[in-house]
């Protein structure tokens, strides 16, 4: 399931753009009480609709929000860690080769993500990168050791790129090497969504960013956010309406 259903997606947009609904509902020219059940959950693809462009979202991803789900991952080289967070879950991404494996966030407590690795038939743990520092992801990095540097000549690349927003700093990562281009997205994006922010200023800094990052990258490429499933920038290009 989504990491935010179409409720969360509004909220975000409403405290982004420091709109309240009654505000939104006069610009949208609808009544107050339909943006309110809106927002509370009632779903109608005609209020999405007229909504959406007030609140700068894409209106047919907004009106198609509450039926979508990105396909399944199928990518033997990437294993997703679907680890606690109280009563949420939080995702910590394996990504392995021949020459070893890289290990993208660590989950929230001290001990689920060495419990998960341990399961694992994995190669060695060469490097551990954090997206940002917001404990749900950092929180298991003192029980994990990373081995060190790949060999020489190793097929996979890891390039970092800024996508603060939600979070300052906060980064992505490209990943170079596999049969598709992967970007391990963090908090910033989420299958159908982004990362909450704290101001206006933040949201509009962090819409620039993704704006930025993913204009030159093709549909293909393998997105791994911090919470929800994989996705695919091709599917999120339809079906986020931030996008």
């Amino acid at each position: 399931m989504l990491e935010d259903d179409f409720t969360y997606v509004i909220r975000k947009a409403f405290k982004g753009l420091a709109l309240s609904p009654g505000e939104a509902a006069v610009r949208a020219g609808l009544p107050e009480k339909a943006v309110l059940a809106f927002s509370r959950g009632n779903f109608s693809a005609e209020v999405a609709r007229q909504l959406a462009p007030v609140l700068g979202l894409n209106a047919d991803a907004l009106a198609g929000h509450h039926s979508y789900l990105p396909r399944p991952l199928n990518f033997p080289e990437i294993h997703r860690l679907d680890l606690p967070f109280g009563n949420e879950r939080v995702n910590a991404w394996l990504v392995w080769t021949e020459d070893g494996a890289v290990l993208f966030d660590t989950g929230y407590d001290s001990r689920s993500c060495a419990a998960a690795l341990a399961g694992m038939n994995a190669p060695p743990l060469r490097k551990i990168f954090i997206t940002h520092g917001h404990p749900d992801h950092i929180g298991g990095l003192a029980s994990l050791r990373a081995d060190g540097d790949f060999p020489d000549g190793a097929s996979l690349t890891v390039r970092t790129c800024d996508l603060s927003g939600h979070c300052t700093p906060a980064s992505g990562y490209y990943i170079d090497g596999l049969s598709l281009p992967v970007l391990v997205t963090g908090d910033a994006l989420f299958a159908g969504s982004i990362g909450g922010c704290q101001t206006p200023a933040l949201y509009q800094h962090a819409l620039a960013r993704l704006q930025e990052i993913l204009a030159p990258l093709p549909d293909c490429t393998v997105l791994l956010p911090g919470h929800g499933p994989a996705t695919t920038l091709g599917e999120e290009r339809a079906g986020n309406p931030f996008l």
